[in-house]
């Protein structure tokens, strides 16, 4: 799958909820090659911090060639990514890591947290592969405070869950499955590891076919360092033990594939 390194065009950013920041970048190469699921590498200015940033691609406009980054700010790399201004160069390695299988009849898309965002791509892709508003339900987890589930609307039918029971359901994306009785030949979902651990659990038990994307902390974004494996089932040909790597193997993996 190709990669490219590119120096990116900072087209628009701006923070769409508490410390969660929408970046829109121009790209040469990567907007043509990418897909829902995947993510992009993006290096900082400041040469003391060699390691890039993986961040997932929220949106993909191949017209325009622009990719869309919807991060929280976390650390040293995300701090200063926000502070990029419209004209600015970035540095990024893309289109990483694998993408989803869009074969699904009828999907339940599950996002929690900042693993909200790549959802938004993924929905828009199962929407232009000809599938049914009504076929796509999407279902998103908030501790509080929802961001993007209105852009979703357009996609599928739109499920939310918060933990303070501030709107939706009360709890999380399984309650609402439960509350709305909802029901599917797969699932698609990203967030944080005991929100995915969950939701495998829930699929096995109901014979769903489920693909889990996770949120790895990563060093080369290429498979070279094995700085980002999860625990496999089988035997990972590189490694030669059961191990995957998240960036090259991933993100995006069939549940029964992985141990969480």
């Amino acid at each position: 799958m190709a990669k490219f390194m590119e120096n990116a065009q900072v087209i628009s950013q701006r923070e769409i909820s508490e410390g969660i920041f929408d970046l829109v970048l121009k790209t040469e190469n990567i907007a043509d090659n990418a897909h829902a699921g995947q993510f992009v590498s993006v290096y900082t200015a400041d040469g003391a911090h060699l390691l890039p940033r993986p961040i997932s691609l929220c949106d993909v406009d191949k017209e325009a060639g622009t990719i869309r980054l919807v991060y929280r700010v976390v650390g040293f790399g995300t701090t200063e990514f926000s502070g990029l201004k419209e004209g600015e160069m970035v540095r990024i390695l893309g289109p990483l890591g694998n993408g989803y299988d869009l074969s699904a009849k009828k999907a339940l898309v599950m996002g929690g947290g900042i693993g909200i965002p790549p959802m938004l791509q993924l929905s828009k892709e199962l929407s232009l592969s000809g599938m049914k508003q009504s076929d796509i339900q999407v279902v998103l987890g908030f501790r509080d405070v929802c961001f993007l589930d209105d852009e979703f609307e357009k996609y599928g039918n739109v499920y939310i869950a918060t933990e303070d029971g501030s709107r939706g359901t009360p709890g999380n994306v399984l309650n609402a499955v439960a509350e709305n009785e909802l029901s599917a030949d797969v699932i698609y979902a990203c967030g944080p590891t005991p929100m995915l651990r969950a939701i495998k659990a829930y699929a096995l038990e109901n014979d769903i076919e489920c693909y889990l994307s996770l949120e790895e902390k990563m060093a080369c974004g290429i498979g070279a360092c094995l700085g980002c494996v999860c625990q496999s089932t089988d035997v990972d040909e590189h490694s030669h033990v059961h191990n995957k790597r998240v960036c090259a193997d991933g993100p995006v993996f069939n549940a029964k594939e992985i141990e969480l």
